[in-house]
């Protein structure tokens, strides 16, 4: 299960990054747009990671748990309002203790329109977990606080779910009333007592009515005796069965799952209606007609009745009955299609390997199939019409990285076929079902955009769980580690085969950060029995951290003991459950050592170590020596055991040696004759830790950029030399990072210029200018032209944004659009003209932008045609933007504009309709202020005849009046 990506998530992170931007940036800091996990992040060049010991008050995020909706809401627009807004319409760049809001933020909070990029992540992926997050500080605002306990103190224990009995095997035969939003199901199970005898069996049904109830045996049907309350179906059968015996059932039954009381979800899925009906009626514009499910957590029993826990494997089959014009996808095969009289037709899908009663999944809709293989093995791409041009571009990938996988881990990929379907309204980000797995809309992207950003985390991640996850499952949600830690190093894995090492370490420090972030907040197990929900474990501590710490396992035992002890644990327990104490004991198998102590410091503790890293050479001594101490409370954290490579450079080479640091303070001395170039601590870069280093010079800061291999090598020698921006070195390494061989690294470069710029504006100047026309990556591009436009007025860069406009990826056609702007807006307005027919919604706003800044009248219709252009997120862009157009407008076009508005205001999304309520206000206040200076001018001027300032104060009023009474019609919530 991904959780949505943070550039599709929603409120919560707006009111983190918001608070955070004008309350904590007593930090050195700069905030940026991620443009590898669309998020803004706290740009690590002028200040320390987050591993990295930050001064300051640091701020806990909060959730919708410990603030109402409304409270964050105000607390948002009060801060973006009053702050930020202001300022970004400004074109404002605020320095100040090297604080700065760089240009890309206008863009991303904006322009883009994501003003509610969400800070961990969302995961974003139905796997990658998002983050619930919001800030506090004592000295900002008092709220109630959420007093996270030990799990000793947490009321209840949740092991695995004792089994009664096993299902086997269900066939599902369903069919449909879109009117009504019902499922129609008959559910045939072949079941047996797990161990003991027994004479009932309980199926979870959530919602459902319960049509017959019967035995079945051969053809015959026998009613049976039932209970049906609290979602638990209870039967009572014929005789008491053996282990030795199976029976089967015959459930007819109707699911209802819009008339079902939703429990709620988790950060990474949104609800658990299990059973969902997309555009039922088709009175949405521009939205498919489409059915599909969501069983993670225990939804699956809102369609089916089931035993509806992940230690609980059957084999199942599914005949969907649908009108002709849809297409289907379930597990498994398709195995048979027929069509009917009545003018529909019926599916038969065929699963025939056990897995998971949550893996279980179907899909209805209008879609085209991209087929593809992988070893003769189908591989197929459901789409919808408008983006099956371009399902390769977004899928294609996924071949290579089931070999990959299969050969990493020495067990082939298992399953008869994969597919991959994209759905919209989907509640999460995506879901890892048994060789079908379902992806958010987010996915669907044209071959432009993907040049800016796709989502290929998302798709290693699912893939990765056929696996971990759905070939072998947790036993229990408290082992969810098993899954999701996994999963997540899965992508770690597929960036490392397929884009290096640079660009998985990438990953892995943006991962290390989420779960970072999340543990100011609340610091907890990976492996957790002790929960109030079960949603609770779907958190950066199972997602980020697990993943983090199974690299360090992987650092720590060495690459061949570490996968081989994978494939021990995979075949160990293929189409099983396990827990976490299966994979240790898989990996003492392979390595031949107790690995007790890394298992339960890492896995089972919670918390992690706080790292002071200190270097001294004498002279005299001929030695140097290390000292790390441990500065993490030790009444409620442990003192770790912390094996730590250390790389000394010397005399042109460089040696490793690893050490173990098991004291809170320990000092490690290395003989040497002359002072090392560098000695570099942790040099795999692999501890899970909050780290603090001093006592390197910048001269071994400079050494470390340049020969240091890792990508977090570099970086930490920029975070570290941004610190003395007035030493040579870091001229010289900022300046050769604008070439590095990463991306990432050049992009972190450009937003370090800022420090040298004074006194060096010819070369920085010419090196951005062949960036932002030769960069290999597009944000790279884009970001060079945003630094010149912000720092250079030079005419002669017209020349330089115009190619620009002509570029294929829409970030920098973005960019530069608003570098014209800055330097003719006649000019910018010409070409925002031409761009008005785009689809891309980046590029629309950008375009608001350009006419909100410049326009009148005559652009109006550009934003009347574009209301329905903008889904989601995207409308609260819209709306901010169309209402500060208006204000250069005539009565005219404001009036035209409020069914515009109105509609906004009455979205389903709350915060889509804040933000059209917003703009509603914005215009009453904007004629409250020309009726105030009307007056003024009649009171002042006392002209001779007052009758046409009357006239026009009559005027305002009944604006103010009309658009004041529409406000009062609309619904607050």
């Amino acid at each position: 299960m991904s959780p949505l990506p943070t550039d599709q998530a929603g409120f919560q992170g707006s009111i983190y990054f918001l608070i955070n931007l004008f309350y904590n940036n007593i930090t050195p800091s700069v905030f940026f747009w991620s443009k590898s996990t669309h998020s803004i992040k706290k740009h690590t060049y002028l200040c320390p990671h987050s591993s990295y010991r930050q001064t300051g008050p640091q701020l806990v995020p909060f959730s919708e748990k410990t603030l109402s909706v409304q409270v964050c809401r105000e607390l948002e627009s009060i801060i973006f309002f009053t702050h930020l807004w202001p300022l970004l319409n400004k074109r404002q760049v605020v320095t100040g203790h090297q604080f700065i809001l760089s240009r890309m933020i206008y863009s991303v909070f904006i322009k883009r329109g994501l003003l509610f990029a969400l800070f961990s992540l969302v995961f974003v992926t139905a796997c990658k977990t998002s983050q619930k997050t919001g800030t506090s500080k004592d000295n900002i605002v008092k709220l109630d606080t959420l007093v996270v306990g030990s799990e000793k103190e947490k009321p209840v224990y949740h092991g695995s779910e004792t089994r009664i009995n096993d299902i086997i095997h269900t066939k599902l035969e369903v069919k449909f009333d879109w009117a009504k939003t019902y499922m129609y199901g008959k559910a045939t199970i072949t079941a047996r007592p797990y161990f003991y005898p027994t004479s009932v069996i309980d199926l979870d049904a959530r919602g459902m009515d319960i049509n017959e109830v019967a035995l079945l045996k051969g053809a015959d049907k026998t009613k049976l005796n039932y209970t049906y309350k609290e979602d638990v179906l209870h039967i009572q059968l014929n005789k008491e069965y053996t282990r030795n015996d199976t029976f089967g059932l015959y459930i007819d039954y109707t699911s209802k799952p819009n008339e079902l009381k939703v429990k709620g979800g988790s950060e990474a899925i949104k609800d658990d209606k299990g059973l969902y009906f997309i555009n039922p009626d088709g009175k949405e514009k521009d939205k498919p007609q489409q059915i599909w499910t969501q069983g993670e957590t225990q939804s699956n029993s809102v369609w089916f009745p089931c035993i509806d826990k992940p230690n609980e494997k059957m084999t199942d089959e599914i005949f969907i009955t649908v009108d002709k014009k849809f297409t289907t996808l379930s597990n498994g095969e398709l195995t048979d299609q027929k069509d009917n009289a009545d003018g529909t037709r019926t599916y038969h899908w065929k699963m025939d390997l056990p897995h998971s009663t949550y893996l279980v999944m179907m899909a209805i809709g209008e879609f085209s199939i991209v087929k593809d293989k992988w070893r003769n093995k189908e591989v197929n791409y459901y789409m919808e019409k408008d983006y099956e041009p371009y399902a390769k571009n977004i899928f294609g990938n996924t071949p290579e990285m089931i070999e990959t996988f299969s050969n990493k881990l020495g067990v082939p990929f298992v399953w008869n076929k994969y597919a991959q379907i994209i759905v919209r309204d989907y509640v999460s980000g995506a879901m890892e079902n048994t060789t079908a797995t379902l992806h958010g809309d987010f996915l669907n992207q044209t071959d432009r955009e993907m040049l800016d950003h796709d989502y290929e985390d998302v798709i290693s991640h699912e893939l990765f769980h056929q696996w971990f996850g759905d070939l072998v499952t947790c036993e229990s949600w408290s082992n969810l580690p098993v899954n999701e830690s996994f999963a997540d190093y899965g992508e770690y894995i597929w960036r490392e085969n397929k884009y290096g090492r640079d660009a998985a370490d990438a990953h892995h420090r943006e991962t290390l950060d989420k779960y970072l972030k999340e543990s100011r907040r609340k610091q907890v197990s990976i492996v957790r029995y002790y929960y109030e929900n079960r949603e609770d474990v779907f958190d950066a501590h199972t997602y980020e951290k697990g993943g983090c710490v199974l690299h360090m396992l992987r650092k720590y035992t060495g690459d061949e003991a570490f996968y081989a002890s994978l494939k021990l644990y995979l075949e160990n327990n293929k189409f099983g459950s396990a827990e976490m104490a299966n994979l240790r004991l898989a990996f003492e198998k392979i390595t031949g050592e107790d690995l007790n102590w890394f298992f339960n410091q890492w896995f089972f503790s919670a918390g992690h170590p706080d790292l002071e890293i200190s270097h001294h050479y004498s002279d005299a001594k001929q030695k140097y020596t290390v000292t790390i101490e441990q500065k993490q409370d030790l009444k409620t954290s442990s003192l770790y055991k912390l094996p730590i490579d250390v790389d000394i450079y010397s005399g042109g080479k460089v040696e490793r040696k690893r050490v173990v640091v098991e004291k809170q303070k320990q000092e490690i001395e290395f003989d040497l004759p002359v002072k090392p170039e560098l000695v570099n601590v942790d040099a795999e870069k692999m501890l899970v830790c909050v780290k603090t280093e001093t006592g390197k010079t910048p001269q071994e800061l400079a050494f470390q950029y340049h020969h240091a291999p890792l990508y977090e090598d570099r970086t930490e020698a920029l975070f570290n030399l941004v610190k003395t921006p007035q030493e040579p070195q870091y001229m010289e390494c900022i300046l050769s990072a604008l070439d590095d061989n990463y991306w990432e690294i050049r992009l972190l470069a450009i937003s370090g210029l800022s420090e040298i710029l004074k006194g060096n504006e010819t070369v920085i100047k010419e090196k951005l200018m062949r960036i932002a026309v030769k960069d290999s990556k597009s944000l790279v591009r884009a970001e060079a032209i945003t630094f010149l436009s912000q720092n250079f007025k030079d005419k002669d860069l017209m020349s330089l944004y115009k190619n620009a406009v002509n570029d294929r990826s829409y970030a920098v056609i973005s960019e530069a659009l608003s570098a014209i702007d800055k330097l003719d807006s006649t000019q910018s307005m010409a070409i925002a003209k031409t761009l008005e027919s785009e689809k891309n919604e980046q590029i629309l706003t950008s375009v608001m932008d350009i006419y909100a800044r410049n326009g009148s009248d005559e652009n109006n219709d550009f934003f009347i045609k574009s209301a329905d252009r903008f889904k989601g997120y995207w409308k609260i862009s819209y709306a901010s933007m169309y209402g500060d157009f208006l204000k250069r407008c005539s009565d005219e076009s404001v009036n035209k504009a409020l069914p515009v508005f109105e509609s906004i205001a009455k979205d389903g999304n709350q915060f889509v309709k804040f933000y059209g309520r917003r703009a509603l206000k914005d215009l009453v206040s904007m004629y409250g202020e020309k009726e105030t200076k009307l007056n003024a001018k009649l009171k002042d001027t006392k002209p001779a005849d007052p009758s046409g300032i009357k006239a026009e104060i009559t005027k305002v009023q009944a604006q103010k009046k009309k658009i004041s009474d529409l406000l009062d019609s609309l619904p607050e919530k």
